[in-house]
């Protein structure tokens, strides 16, 4: 696990492949909680259902764990292909789709704003989540795994089947259509 420890930084984030039982998950989670709650927490817009499918999503990583194969990609590309799986399972099932703001994405489980930021911050949300519903699902979905989960655009475009680059020239025009949307001008 030593190694999977000085890869986290550099967004490789690979445990060893030997990593099979339960006592290797709670590693695993430890390690990557924050970044698949954020991210999930993002698609989905409240907590309960955000607690429930990240719990979803280490239940079946501690499932499949065996078929990782380091060769195939980065280990966080493919817990978060995972996250993204159960994301899009519980929205087929409600047959609607919810985003929230990217104002939130720093909050970490458990944290709650206190009112004044709960009031300066609410007006920004409403916009930001109005300019985030305009934007195209693909650019809403590879927003939330850049910003949300925090992962890099290689691991993005390993998972979504696309290129460096193209990943970050859609980052680049979605973060830009919000730019002009927020400032009032047509995207």
């Amino acid at each position: 696990m030593e190694a999977a420890a000085t890869a986290a930084d550099e967004g490789t984030r690979q445990p060893d492949p030997g990593v099979a039982g339960p006592q290797d998950i709670a590693l695993v989670y430890d390690r990557f909680f924050p970044r698949v709650y954020n991210y999930v927490r993002c698609r989905v817009g409240d907590r309960q259902t955000a607690d429930d499918l990240t719990s979803e999503v280490f239940m079946r990583d501690l499932a499949k764990l065996d078929r990782y194969q380091p060769a195939r990609g980065p280990f966080d590309a493919w817990l978060f292909a995972i996250a993204r799986n159960a994301v899009n399972d519980h929205f087929r099932s409600l047959r609607w789709r919810s985003w929230l703001s990217l104002d939130l994405l720093a909050e970490r489980p458990g944290r709650e704003p206190s009112v004044e930021e709960a009031l300066i911050d609410d007006e920004g949300r409403r916009r930001l989540s109005a300019a985030l519903q305009r934007l195209e699902g693909r650019e809403r979905d590879l927003l939330a795994l850049k910003f949300a989960a925090g992962l890099t655009n290689r691991a993005i475009a390993a998972m979504a089947g696309l290129g460096e680059s193209n990943v970050g020239v859609i980052v680049h025009r979605a973060v830009k259509k919000l730019q002009r949307e927020l400032k009032g001008e047509k995207a």
